[in-house]
């Protein structure tokens, strides 16, 4: 076939992607976006019009070419795409699936002003796909550099710590990566259920770090045994990177909050994802919502992972109260859309007030209208109460989900360790250094709950820091200890 030019690829639709039908994924935990098939990715690939100034790798927190791995993909090399990806990704199925790629590299694409970008993300996630299935098994990363003898410890197996253990261990240091769950992924595992992200997809992309020699240790609590002191004082690491996101929840401060039935979306989602809790014969599981009336607090990706994985568990009706309008709803607009093929209801501009019941058992939410007055801090329009709107909303379960700060465990074992007051460790985002010589943080911990890619960006600044820092000293100076001299 003749190469197209650059108007008639201008003209051409963007290709979608294959999703399963909302009636039958509403009941299952099954993944729901399909993928592209290989005649599909081509397809799309070809769409790209090959800028001389690629700006959608500006829009890359990571720095992915992706002008390359797109026009590779058009070629039909697909094993090239992931070599190219692979240099800059250590997630990319990961990326793929759950990666704002609207607001970032497809954001900044140009055919984006007159069509719909490229969908890279799409094109992502089927490369490494594509490729895992091929190899059958984790891809093969590229090689590491000789080994150095330095030792680099990561606390935290999420995506921050993954992609800074990633560089690293190719830059030739030996890394090991402490979590404290019983499974590896961070938040990759607990928090995003496994009919947007597969288990097996995140597990295979830690086993592709293993290969370059990456070791892991699970059920480690770092900040209560060992502490960042003792893995830099005793266990003869030359630096740490605390990569432990933000899992501590947040409440809206209304009354009612103890009731039963009432849960943090952290809870809820963790029970759910990684405790099995759907099994009814799980040592953890959550109050039973057949048919029972749940609400969603909140307008993130985490409340309508919430409200989809309530739906699956039989709750009817499920509904979503946020209190900004549509356009401000920080979830995915494509997270959205399926919520609602599924059969999710979102209210907006309604706050709960309190969360009603009796005898210690919830049974509804009061709540209240809002209005949209100037913009606050976040660059969104702050929400106003009308007064005398008040309401209720029926609910055996309420799953709260507005946000969530870094746990304290590790900043309060940790002295001289500088924490902002909304509890994130504070940190030099060019270099990801924090206040104590040989420690660095980022991803969640550090800014808050933000994204993946944005978690990789800043896993990947720490690691090239460290690797600078270890090259140029004899050693990286440990912490000084509290009881010495």
């Amino acid at each position: 076939m003749a190469e197209r030019t650059k108007r008639e690829r201008m003209k051409m639709d963007r290709t979608p992607v294959p999703t399963r039908d909302p009636h039958d994924r509403r009941r299952d935990f099954e993944e729901v976006t399909i993928g592209y098939t290989s005649g599909l990715a081509v397809l799309e690939a070809s769409r790209c019009l090959n800028c001389a100034r690629p700006v959608c790798i500006d829009g890359c927190p990571v720095g992915v070419r992706i002008d390359e791995f797109v026009r590779l993909v058009a070629e039909g090399d697909i094993a090239g795409a992931a070599s190219v990806i692979s240099e800059d990704n250590v997630l990319p199925a990961v990326c793929g699936r759950v990666c704002p790629q609207e607001l970032q590299c497809e954001g900044a694409c140009v055919l984006g002003k007159k069509q719909r970008p490229i969908a890279i993300g799409h094109l992502e996630r089927f490369v490494a796909d594509h490729e895992r299935e091929r190899a059958l098994g984790p891809l093969q990363p590229p090689p590491s550099a000789s080994r150095t003898g330095r030792r680099v410890a990561i606390v935290g197996s999420g995506p921050s710590g993954l992609a800074c253990a990633g560089d690293l261990a190719r830059a030739g240091h030996d890394v090991v990566v402490f979590e404290a769950l019983h499974e590896l992924g961070g938040v990759l595992v607990y928090g995003i259920p496994e009919f947007r992200l597969p288990k097996d997809i995140v597990r295979a992309e830690v086993r592709s770090l293993e290969l370059l020699g990456v070791e892991f240790v699970t059920d480690a609590l770092v900040g209560v045994s060992p502490t960042v002191r003792e893995l830099l004082d005793d266990e003869g690491f030359d630096a740490v990177f605390v990569g432990t996101g933000a899992g501590l929840p947040r409440f809206p401060g209304v009354p009612g909050e103890d009731l039963i039935g009432v849960y943090s979306a952290n809870e809820f989602l963790t029970r759910v994802n990684l405790m099995h809790a759907s099994d009814p014969d799980a040592r953890t599981p959550v109050y039973d919502i057949a048919d029972r009336p749940v609400v969603v607090i909140g307008g993130g990706n985490t409340a309508v992972d919430a409200a989809r994985t309530a739906l699956r568990l039989g709750g009817s009706p499920v509904t979503m109260l946020y209190r900004r309008s549509e356009s401000e709803m920080p979830a995915r607009r494509a997270e959205v859309e399926h919520a609602r093929e599924e059969g999710v209801e979102i209210r907006h501009l309604v706050a709960p007030t309190a969360f009603e019941g009796d005898d210690g058992w919830l049974g509804s939410v009061s709540t209240i209208s809002m209005e949209l007055g100037e913009p606050d801090a976040s660059g969104r329009r702050r929400p106003i109460p009308i007064p005398g709107s008040k309401g209720s909303v029926p609910a055996d379960v309420a799953i709260v989900a507005i946000g969530n700060a870094p746990n304290p465990i590790l900043s309060g074992t940790t002295s001289g360790l500088d924490v902002s007051d909304r509890g994130t460790i504070v940190v030099d985002p060019a270099t990801g250094e924090t206040s104590l010589e040989g420690v660095y943080a980022g991803g969640d911990v550090a800014t808050g709950g933000a994204t993946v890619i944005l978690a990789l960006a800043a896993g990947r600044t720490a690691a090239a820091t460290i690797d600078r820092k270890l090259r140029a000293e004899v050693r990286v100076s440990p912490v000084a200890s509290e009881h010495s001299g």
